[in-house]
């Protein structure tokens, strides 16, 4: 507990310890759901917004730097997922509905409302989400607030300020606002909010007409639509309002605590976004991941890929699809300063892509998007060339593209470069504010163009591959300009990890590296190998020790690794209501979180005899 007088000196230890290590940034990951309740106000979904959210923001300054969210985009009714949100609107069920029933929001929502959605939360202070429930319950409370809303015409607080910026936020975001709140109220015409199976034919491509004649046809349903749900589209705009508002005051409250909220982009479009910029993605293929560790017949992701030849013109500008893009990371720029993690960088330089209907395998078509010269239908985007591949080895394989010229590496990360970094740029920020998560089948191209741009990347330790000296996920191959970590919300905590490596031969091998690399200096190195290949808290808590004595500059952990909660948050390529529905509990500060001055002390340790006597006195004090 961050809170008492000693751990408050603890954490200045941990600042000084962390500083003598070289590390700049430490993060924890939580994702917005995630975030505990206070008793007496669970919803059945997480929100920093909420009192509770900013109670952990206090518990973590001092410690970390940093949050490490995930998506927050609006997600559908049937899929919790945050990885199939919405690109531009935000999830309203972020918003917290304690605060609309108190004086700063006129009390728009009443105090019984309120309660009666808590009381009725079928898994009140479980520790879970209850998304099927709340993504309801939230809705209809919501419409509650928005009805007193515009009723509130004279006086008071929203007559003066509320209304005119609620009027000022519709005009500065119109240019998604109206696509995505269009979408709402055509969702309510045509019974669901999965438009594939919407029986309306226009309205599946209403802003996506082939000819002049549609055009206008189209044109007066939209008003049509908008006439008859003009309420309704308010109302969504409203909550996008509501929203970004809460989400303005929590980050300006995490940066006077000296926490900055990094957000997460998935590199995926949602059914949303699908419908509203059709014309602008490739016809057939979706995007996807080749086998892996986590799916033999890889992952069929069903998210739609962005059409090269509308991303830019012939003369090298952005095209219409470039300039969704430029938009979509000015947006999140803007509105997060903090930072922006991408989720699956390998997804904008060298895109693994598939057939719709088939798997994301290469018997069945799959193939990268940009690397795949030989494809009877893909070979027209390739930047790489027949003489540049390596063809003993299919193309699902790391290693393929053995050859690239600087003009080929350029093309490759055109879209980084004009569009991410860009996009940086002109919010004030620089590569440093883009955090590239790069784990799984990293290509050549991938890599090229990471090191072209020194984009920060990340190194997950859990994932090392033992039998490989020279594995890029080992400590004493992790460089610096890297975020290091255990694991991500995909991984098994880390004593999970632990205890399944236990009295293994690859636990062995795990323990025999660890010893090479961080306990160079003593002399019973035998022993301490048999210890970690026995021992699981022992091979967890160095595990973690490997993390801060690597190279890397920042550091992030899963709230899962800090709190010690055994329990997997995700588990790739499987859906259903387990899944991103894991929350930090009510009681966290009870429970028994990491040890950091124990793992930093030891860190020192790890860097050999000369460090640490060095920083003897820092090594005395930690304990």
């Amino acid at each position: 507990m961050v809170c008492t007088t000693s751990q408050k000196n603890d954490a200045k230890l941990v600042a000084e310890a962390l500083k003598v290590l070289g590390k700049e940034n430490l993060a924890l990951i939580i994702h917005g759901s995630s975030f505990p309740s206070k008793d007496g106000e669970d919803t059945g979904f997480g929100t920093f917004n909420s009192q509770a959210g900013h109670e952990l923001i206090d518990y973590a300054s001092g410690i970390f730097n940093a949050l490490q969210l995930g998506p927050a985009g609006k997600t559908k009714s049937s899929d919790s997922s945050p990885y199939t949100g919405t690109i531009f609107s935000g999830n309203p069920l972020f918003i917290d509905l304690k605060q609309l029933t108190q004086k700063e929001w006129d009390n728009i929502l009443s105090e019984e409302t309120f309660k009666k959605v808590v009381s009725n939360n079928p898994k009140q202070n479980q520790g879970r989400t209850c998304y099927s429930y709340i993504f309801k319950a939230q809705n209809d409370a919501l419409k509650e607030a928005w009805e007193n809303f515009k009723k509130k015409e004279h006086g008071g607080l929203f007559a003066s300020h509320l209304k005119k910026e609620f009027e000022h936020f519709k005009k500065e975001n119109s240019f998604w606002l109206e696509n995505d709140s269009l979408y709402e109220a055509l969702s309510i015409e045509n019974g669901n909010d999965y438009w594939y199976i919407w029986k309306n034919e226009t309205d599946k491509r209403l802003l996506n007409p082939k000819n002049a004649e549609e055009k206008k046809a189209f044109a007066k349903r939209i008003d049509e639509i908008k006439e008859k749900y003009s309420d309704e589209i308010e109302f969504y705009s409203f909550c996008q309002f509501v929203l970004e508002k809460q989400n303005e005051e929590t980050k300006k409250y995490a940066l006077s605590k000296g926490i900055k909220m990094i957000a997460d982009r998935q590199v995926a479009f949602s059914d949303r976004d699908a419908w509203a910029y059709q014309s602008l993605f490739l016809e057939g293929w979706f995007l996807g991941c080749p086998p892996d560790y986590f799916s033999k017949d890889g992952q069929a992701w069903g998210f739609p890929v962005m059409d090269p030849e509308k991303m830019y013109n012939k003369d090298g500008s952005l095209g219409e699809g470039g300039i969704l893009m430029k938009n979509l990371f000015k947006k999140m720029f803007k509105e997060n300063p903090g930072g922006v993690r991408i989720d699956h960088i390998v997804g904008l330089i060298d895109p693994w892509v598939y057939k719709v209907g088939k798997k994301p395998m290469c018997e069945e078509g799959a193939g990268r998007l940009y690397s795949s010269p030989e494809h009877p239908e893909l070979s027209k985007y390739a930047i790489a060339t027949l003489d540049d591949l390596d063809n003993t080895l299919e193309a699902d394989k790391e290693k393929r593209v053995k050859t690239l010229s600087d003009k080929q590496i350029e093309l490759y990360g055109r879209l980084v470069e004009k569009i991410v970094i860009g996009a940086a740029k002109e919010c004030g920020l620089d590569k440093n504010a883009i955090v590239c998560e790069d784990l799984g089948t990293l290509t050549n191209p991938v890599d090229a163009v990471m090191k072209k741009y020194k984009l920060q990347g990340m190194r997950l330790t859990q994932f090392v591959v033992p039998e490989k000296p020279e594995h890029p996920y080992r400590c004493k191959n992790i460089e610096e300009n890297v975020w290091n970590m255990v694991g991500t919300h995909d991984n098994n905590p880390i004593l999970t990890w632990a205890e399944s490596m236990i009295n293994t031969h690859e636990g062995y091998l795990h323990a025999k590296n660890l010893v090479e690399d961080l306990f160079a200096d003593v002399d019973n190195k035998d022993d301490i190998i048999v210890r970690l290949t026995q021992d699981k808290e022992f091979l967890a808590f160095i595990k973690l020790v490997e993390i801060f004595a690597s190279k890397a500059k920042n550091v992030q952990i899963f709230f899962t690794d800090f709190f010690q909660i055994n329990e997997t948050y995700n588990t790739p390529g499987t859906s259903g209501d387990q899944n991103w529905s894991l929350r930090l509990p009510n009681n966290y500060k009870e429970l028994n979180a990491i040890d950091l001055n124990a793992i930093l002390k030891q860190a020192i340790i790890s860097r050999g005899k000369d460090f640490a006597k060095k920083n003897a006195k820092l090594i005395e004090k930690l304990g």
